[in-house]
């Protein structure tokens, strides 16, 4: 297969400086390292450098990712779930060095949002034709989040649900957890300020959505844009685990607005402060404790994305100047991201 019509050789002739950083602990990793060595194949054939760097311990993906941004790489390739997204995301923020996802994990969240193929090869040769842009990251306390911040019910089911627990049994571990944590949750008294307008209530949970799709299952902040400068916030109340299943039926048959229970906000900053406190996790991992603040930071990622991104995802923004020639279009697009 001939190459040389992919996005990157069009645009100058360089060669693509790419780190791979795999997370031999990702959900699928083992079983499909032969398939991570085939998208490798896939990307130097097409003439890009590509480095292959496992992960070893918690962190690693950050530091290996913001080690390749101080190194000038024009691209990290995040091979695993979306938990090895995030550490990458961590170190790529506010550099020039942009983000791709190889799918290896339990969910791939991130993926599934992009439509991207999960094998692997498949998912490589896809990449070929994506294109950069410059996108928005949520950010809970100290630590980026791409796809989203959750609250309460669903950071509790995050925290139950061990590793070895996901390895084996993948998305079911999590349903079994939500389970028992449906059984005994009850609403906390909260308090939430969104840009400096306070909403008190009892809550179950609240999502921080940067994106649309949760658990690669419903679409909870559903109008939620990856450039919009915004955040969105869908605040679900309630007592009991009765309460947190009515609701989630509601938006699976997406008649959330017809859920009192369920409320819909969009903000640049939000403060939740919770009695007892709520645990909080981002894009799946748990972090801590309320309180928390959460906001967005506009612009702050490099994202490869491909052409046929839906229009409610990510807003179109207008070309760079027409006097600019074509060739130097192209070139400011991938180096300084859509303007």
């Amino acid at each position: 297969m001939v190459y040389c019509q992919t996005f990157f050789c069009r645009l100058y002739g360089e060669i693509m400086h790419t780190l791979l950083v795999f997370n031999p602990n990702a959900g699928q990793a083992e079983a499909l390292e032969s398939e991570l060595a085939a998208a490798a194949a896939v990307w130097r054939e097409a003439g890009w450098q590509v480095e292959v760097q496992p992960t070893l311990a918690a962190g690693d993906g950050q530091r290996l990712a913001r080690l390749a941004a101080e190194q000038g790489y024009d691209l990290v390739v995040a091979a695993g779930g979306d938990g090895t997204i995030n550490e990458v995301i961590n170190g790529l923020v506010g550099s020039r060095t942009a983000l791709a996802p190889l799918p290896l994990g339990t969910m791939n969240v991130w993926a599934r949002e992009l439509r991207l193929p999960l094998q692997p090869r498949a998912a490589a040769m896809a990449i070929l034709d994506w294109e950069p842009y410059a996108i928005d990251l949520g950010r809970a306390g100290d630590r980026y989040f791409l796809l989203m911040a959750g609250i309460g019910f669903d950071a509790a089911i995050t925290a139950g649900v061990r590793p070895a627990e996901k390895r084996r049994f993948g998305a079911l571990a999590y349903v079994w957890r939500g389970i028992g944590q449906a059984l005994s949750v009850r609403g906390a008294r909260a308090r939430l300020t969104l840009d400096g307008r306070p909403i008190r209530g009892r809550v179950l949970m609240v999502v921080v959505g940067n994106t649309q799709l949760y658990g690669g299952l419903v679409k909870i902040t559903h109008r939620a844009c990856i450039n919009d400068g915004l955040l969105d916030v869908c605040v679900i109340k309630g007592e009991n685990g009765l309460s947190a299943l009515r609701s989630f039926f509601a938006i699976l048959s997406r008649r959330q607005g017809h859920d009192p229970e369920i409320q819909y906000y969009r903000a640049r900053v939000l403060t939740v402060a919770a009695r007892p406190p709520l645990p909080v996790q981002v894009d799946g991992d748990p972090i801590g404790f309320t309180p928390m603040t959460f906001e967005v930071a506009p612009g702050a990622l490099r994202a490869l994305l491909p052409p046929d991104l839906p229009e409610d995802l990510l807003q179109q923004k207008p070309a760079l100047e027409a006097s600019t020639s074509p060739g130097r279009r192209r070139r400011l697009s991938w180096r300084f991201g859509r303007s």
